[in-house]
């Protein structure tokens, strides 16, 4: 039964505070491109018209971590870059969320260097893993989706304001 068909029927819908905040996020998801490598190329084969991330609220993507509340890591991570990507999450605002994409994200890949980082979850706490070298665009809408479940099972109240100086002091 649709919204339109349980309106015309009841008239009304109870509902509470927490899922009508959870279903407002994971409708509206802003990632945060973090294209460091060849993956980022998939990444953005993922935003056009063909898979259609506007579906599921995504299309907008963001290149300030202060208005992004996904961040979407593509490609090999080296250590200098780290700082880098750390430094980036720090500033995005609670809640957020983190998705590796690709083998060399994930778990370094195929450079077993000793500048290669073998793994971004080594920094970052990551919320979905993308498999492929590099993955599909379907990986990635697939990984968007867990990330709205996991957004959907959130309540309001678990995320009070928090200073954004204490985040980036970290």
């Amino acid at each position: 039964m649709g919204l339109e068909a349980k309106l015309n029927s009841d008239g009304f819908i109870t509902t509470t505070i927490d899922a009508v905040i959870a279903w407002a996020r994971k409708s509206s998801v802003w990632p945060m491109p973090m294209g460091i490598s060849c993956c980022a190329i998939e990444l953005i084969a993922a935003a056009d018209p063909k898979y259609d991330l506007a579906r599921f609220g995504s299309e907008v993507m963001r290149f300030t971590p202060r208005q992004c509340d996904l961040m979407i890591v593509a490609g090999t991570v080296t250590y200098k870059m780290a700082q880098v990507v750390r430094r980036i999450y720090d500033q995005m605002p609670e809640p957020k969320w983190v998705i590796a994409m690709g083998a060399c994200t994930s778990t370094g890949g195929m450079y077993r260097s000793y500048n290669v980082v073998q793994g971004i979850d080594q920094f970052l706490p990551i919320d979905a893993y993308v498999a492929g070298c590099p993955p599909r665009p379907e990986n990635l809408i697939n990984a968007i989706m867990t990330i709205q479940q996991k957004i959907s099972k959130t309540k309001a109240r678990d995320f009070q304001d928090k200073p954004l100086l204490e985040t980036i002091d970290k």
